[in-house]
């Protein structure tokens, strides 16, 4: 809910791919790191709860409601996130292709 009492709206979606444990685990460590950076002066809490959220946004809604937020209120540091997502997944499957043509 935002200041004036109204429900803020989530993007809806069908999840793009199977939850996998790795993912899931990454998540939730980052959920975890982010708690812990919450009280200790240390960790950056807020990082790492950000990036905990961007990992488990497609498997969890609340997950992707938490996104919503962020994304309303640090809306250029959201899409430099996410341009940076696409061109990791990008060169990782050039990568493979690249990988598949050295081996027979």
């Amino acid at each position: 809910m935002n200041g004036d009492g109204k429900r803020l709206p989530v993007e809806a979606g069908p999840p793009r791919g199977s939850p996998s444990l790795p993912r899931k685990l990454a998540g939730f460590g980052m959920l975890g790191l982010g708690l812990l950076g919450m009280v200790l002066p240390v960790l950056q809490g807020f990082l790492f709860l950000a990036l905990g959220l961007f990992i488990l946004r497609d498997q969890y809604d609340w997950a992707r409601a938490g996104m919503t937020r962020l994304r309303m209120r640090f809306p250029r540091q959201i899409e430099g996130v996410e341009a940076m997502e696409a061109r990791l997944v990008g060169w990782s499957r050039r990568q493979g292709e690249r990988l598949r043509r050295l081996l027979p």
